[in-house]
């Protein structure tokens, strides 16, 4: 069984989301406040970006970017790419192993339903390995005959 992003991955979150003039000091506060590694950016309730530990690191850390005097919107990761509802966890993997993502927004008919990260999608993939694995080896060594001799 190939596991979906909505509902096998995704099923119910409270999304973090900012509008674009936080600045990173207080979206960043709230990242370490709840453990989450990306928020979202809405604009006119629509994604418009995201903001992650990485580009963090990148570009406000390594550039000398004050966070108090920054806004997300100058450091964000504009219109990410995102996934569908639909979109199975492998088709998700392979698309942020491609891209070197570690978090993709969810979004359904233009609406912004969640965000997925590579830790939960590879917990799914997982979880689907060793559920494969069990039904191989259930049908390779039950032979369905008994143990009556």
């Amino acid at each position: 069984m190939q596991r979906r992003v909505v509902p096998d991955i995704v099923s119910s979150q409270k999304l973090t989301t900012f509008s674009a003039d936080t600045t990173v000091r207080t979206a960043t506060a709230v990242m370490n406040e709840r453990s989450i590694g990306a928020i979202l950016i809405l604009k006119d309730e629509q994604l418009a970006g995201i903001f992650t530990e990485r580009d963090l690191l990148r570009r406000v850390v390594a550039a000398g970017l004050d966070p108090d005097a920054t806004s997300l919107e100058e450091v964000m990761t504009p219109d990410p790419d995102t996934l569908a509802p639909n979109a199975t966890a492998m088709e998700a993997l392979l698309l942020m192993r491609g891209r070197g993502y570690r978090h993709l927004p969810v979004i359904d008919k233009g609406k912004l339903i969640g965000i997925v990260s590579i830790r939960d999608l590879f917990a799914a993939v997982q979880e689907e390995l060793e559920q494969d694995l069990q039904q191989r080896d259930a049908l390779l060594f039950d032979t369905g005959y008994g143990t009556g001799g």
